[in-house]
């Protein structure tokens, strides 16, 4: 079905030829989905030359139409599917029969990190979840040396990756040396005689020369930094899935990109460690534990949570997220498809080859035939890439099909709106965080079509809508309840306990808190 396994879109003609078939059977009778999300995979795949022809049919009506959403940021557009998913929740759609798809691995990690904060349970299928895969854990454990170069557990895991010549004997030798002194492997390294001590040295080294390398910069060049220097993206250009790992490290400055905003440290902050800025005013308390943070020790800190065990077990109701790959042969009442975007899908790497366009083509047809009742179709003006904001053109697949299928949730527009794009860029220029995204991400809120759920209550700047004991509803947070509220106007806070996140003290005039019926 797919080139890259071997595929080839002539061999079904090549075998009428060849076998001077006299008379072919088309199977177009479809069992699945309804008749508008069929008509928009016939009129997306005729535009492709290579192909034997065949248009999808079904008996059971036209069901509901295809709806389409822009958003003005990745974010934003995570944030449409989430409240999307809890309607559907809630109107009696189990979350086992929803999917999230997407062109490439990396492009998960927005939308895992959404359903996170509102602790809503998922499962990434055929793969894992963005923080599972061996490249991010590659690269995180070079941080935490970074932060910490005491930490065994990370020295231990990328102290030969990539390969330096430090063998399994050599780390046991080590190991014996540091729990014979009672140190760490890092302050061990000069035991080790020969040239595996040398090789040792050298690592420790490298690792020293990052840190030092790194005073006084960001998260996100220290981490562009550290994936040059460690030999990581050198490493992944030779391997045979590196391009997605690669994507995926590429995809980690973005996370920390994103963090820093989301966390008041601004963009500009400086992420050295703790030891070496004490005092500095980029560093904050941590918000649950009240423990004084950097922002390197409070994303690893991060990580490690949205890391944890807390996917979807066997048998639990769960939401499922895949690439467009791995959807194939699979079915869903509701299907998302995100990230409909030039240079997204169509991939960058197809842009250039016809054939190569084709192909992304025969993808979004199979994405498009995997739902049943219920399909949608979003795209973003802007999103982060290398932990910069990139302005994007929808994808031409949208306007390959018909008009009269598709339902638009938001004003279409020949391109994207200057509007919002100007109202992004300024609240991003501004380093205003979350409530500058999140403020944006309204105006696609309001402007949904009638049929829609009604946007939540705005919340009151001050404590007039609130009131200790009361649930409410936090964009990152969750579920939570507001234990205590104090001050009054653009000084008023509350301190609320989230099931997942511990208890948080929230400036009311940023935290957006919704209250929860």
């Amino acid at each position: 079905i797919y080139a890259f396994r071997g595929a080839r879109v002539g061999n079904m003609a090549d075998f009428e030829r060849e076998y001077r078939v006299a008379r072919v059977v088309k199977l177009e009778q479809n069992y699945r989905s309804g008749g508008h999300i069929l008509d928009a995979a016939n009129g997306l795949i005729a535009h492709n030359e290579r192909r034997l022809g065949k248009n999808l049919r079904t008996d059971a009506g036209a069901g509901e139409p295809v709806r389409v959403h822009e958003s003005v940021s990745d974010y934003a557009e995570a944030q449409w599917v989430l409240e999307e998913l809890q309607q559907l929740h809630r109107g009696g759609l189990a979350r086992s029969e929803t999917a999230l798809l997407y062109r490439s691995n990396a492009q998960s990690r927005v939308l895992e990190s959404a359903l996170f904060n509102a602790a809503i349970p998922y499962r990434v299928y055929g793969g894992l979840r963005f923080f599972e895969r061996a490249e991010v854990k590659h690269a995180l454990a070079y941080l935490r040396l970074l932060e910490n170069l005491d930490d065994d557990t990370s020295f231990l895991r990328v102290v030969n990756f990539p390969a330096r010549g430090i063998g399994a004997r050599s780390i046991e030798q080590l190991q014996d040396a540091a729990r014979a002194s009672g140190r760490s492997l890092a302050q061990s390294v000069g035991a080790v005689a020969g040239k595996a001590g040398a090789n040792l040295q050298q690592f420790v080294q490298l690792v020293q020369r990052m840190r030092e390398a790194t005073r006084g910069v960001t998260l996100r060049e220290i981490i562009e930094h550290m994936l040059h220097e460690s030999g990581l993206v050198e490493f992944y250009k030779t391997d045979k899935e590196g391009a997605d790992r690669i994507e995926n490290l590429e995809e980690l400055v973005n996370a920390a990109e994103s963090f820093v905003m989301q966390e008041g440290f601004g963009k500009d902050a400086v992420a050295l460690p703790l030891d070496e800025q004490a005092g500095a005013p980029d560093i904050a308390p941590d918000a649950e534990t009240g423990e004084i943070q950097s922002p390197l020790a409070a994303f690893l800190t991060h990580a490690a949570l949205e890391a944890g065990d807390n996917q979807a077990g066997a048998g639990q109701d769960a939401v499922q997220l895949m690439t467009v790959h791995s959807a194939k042969g699979l079915e869903f009442d509701a299907v998302f498809i995100t990230g409909l975007e030039e240079g997204l899908f169509p991939h960058e790497n197809s842009l250039s080859d016809g054939d190569g366009l084709e192909e992304e083509r025969r993808l979004m047809y199979v994405a498009i035939t995997r739902a049943r009742k219920r399909l949608y179709l979003s795209y973003s003006q802007t999103r982060l890439l290398h932990g910069q904001t990139r302005y994007n053109i929808k994808s031409r697949f949208l306007e390959e099909l018909p008009e009269a299928s598709l339902r638009w949730l938001t004003p279409r527009q020949a391109g994207f709106g200057s509007g919002y794009a100007r109202e992004y860029q300024q609240a991003w220029g501004r380093g205003s965080g979350p409530g500058g995204i999140v403020g944006v991400g309204r105006v696609d809120r309001n402007l949904r079509a009638p049929w829609a759920a009604p946007p939540p209550p705005a919340p009151r700047e001050d404590q007039g809508g609130l009131r200790v004991g009361q649930t409410v509803f936090h964009n990152k947070f969750g579920e939570g309840v507001i234990t205590t509220l104090e001050g009054r106007g653009p000084d008023a806070r509350a301190q609320v306990q989230f099931g997942r996140h511990g208890s948080k003290w929230l400036a009311l005039g940023v935290a957006k808190l919704t209250p929860v019926d």
